[in-house]
């Protein structure tokens, strides 16, 4: 079974997030592809969460559900992995023919990946030369545990679907939002519920990715904490006022900062762990999604940071649909950008 590869061109893209189970089907070939159809039902997170059979029974009555109401014309699916449960890292290899390879990549991983090679499916994919060392080629390699994917797996087949692949959720979500021809080196930020997945690509292809175990929950915890208020009014209070400085006397800004301060550290972190192999590159541009790009001032926080280009990731800018669909397709777009990813894998 494949994390990053598949030969079956009609699927769709099936995000298990947190908070919510999103699916989007494509028709077409090339880019941009037709919308067919997209569909989402939202989640009690403790359920999404949890790993006892019961639970996972229930899970898949939700997916079960929401399919039938879709309607998709396939029972094929590519399905999302949480970048938490995926180990991916760049290695440089030798020029070797693809079997050579491929034997060459399966003897160095057992160094390369956390868990024993005996207990996890790897995938790899070529990304081009090495831009340390000219005599190799570096490849983008991903391991995820046997059992996590073997339990996904039992689940979507006990309700009728055929998974054709498992892809990590930042891969699916950085391909949804980069845009065609993309030259040079662009961030993609994406704000969960539990965790923030980040992606580095150069040139199109993801050299770095990261979960980073902060997201908007820990967020909405520092305000609740700081301004002594319950969950659903600091989540309110977060998401409408944000991090400004002006509305409400500054006061949510200064009770999240620190949580806000640890994130932006850790992208910091890997900007300059990515420069330190890319050391002739320079970022140029960081595209948000998630609550990323909905706690408002957010972006401008981040654009103050770094001091380079924000844009608002958009998830179908790379998906064809009729005009008077825009207001609703573009309205959910932080949602979507890890299920139309999903879906937009090449054949």
């Amino acid at each position: 079974m494949s994390l990053l590869m598949s030969g079956v061109s009609d699927f769709f893209g099936l995000d298990i997030g947190t908070t919510a189970i999103r699916l989007v089907e494509l028709k077409g070939t090339g880019t941009p592809r037709q919308l067919a159809k997209y569909a989402y039902i939202p989640v009690d997170p403790k359920l999404a969460l949890s790993d006892s059979k019961a639970d996972q029974d229930k899970l898949a009555q939700v997916i079960a559900q929401l399919v039938s109401q879709a309607r998709l014309d396939t029972k094929n699916v590519a399905v999302g992995i949480p970048s938490s449960k995926v180990f991916t890292t760049v290695a440089d290899v030798e020029r070797l023919s693809n079997d050579e390879l491929a034997k060459s990549i399966r003897l160095q991983a057992d160094s390369l990946i956390p868990t024993p090679l005996a207990e996890s499916k790897i995938d790899w994919a070529l990304l081009g030369d090495s831009p340390s060392d000219k005599t190799k080629q570096e490849i983008l390699l991903s391991s995820v545990p046997n059992n996590y994917v073997e339990s996904r797996l039992d689940m979507l087949e006990s309700i009728g679907l055929n998974v054709i692949a498992f892809e990590p959720d930042n891969l699916a979500m950085s391909r949804a939002l980069v845009a065609p021809e993309a030259q040079g080196s662009q961030i993609f930020i994406d704000i969960g519920r539990k965790s923030t997945d980040l992606v580095v690509m150069l040139n199109g292809l993801p050299r770095l990715t990261r979960s980073i175990p902060t997201g908007t929950e820990a967020i909405i915890k520092s305000a609740m904490q700081n301004l002594n208020i319950d969950e659903k009014q600091a989540e309110q209070f977060v998401m409408k006022f944000g991090l400004s400085k002006e509305k409400l006397e500054g006061q949510i800004i200064q009770a999240v900062s620190g949580t806000v301060d640890i994130l932006v550290g850790e992208i910091e972190k890997s900007i300059k762990f990515f420069l330190t192999r890319y050391n002739s590159e320079k970022v140029e541009r960081m595209i948000v999604t998630g609550g990323a790009s909905v706690i408002p001032e957010f972006p401008l926080y981040l654009a103050n940071k770094f001091g380079i280009e924000i844009e608002i990731g958009n998830a179908w800018r790379n998906v064809s649909y009729s005009r008077d669909r825009q207001n609703e397709l573009l309205s959910l777009s932080n949602q979507f950008s890890v299920a139309v990813g999903l879906a937009q894998r090449s054949a």
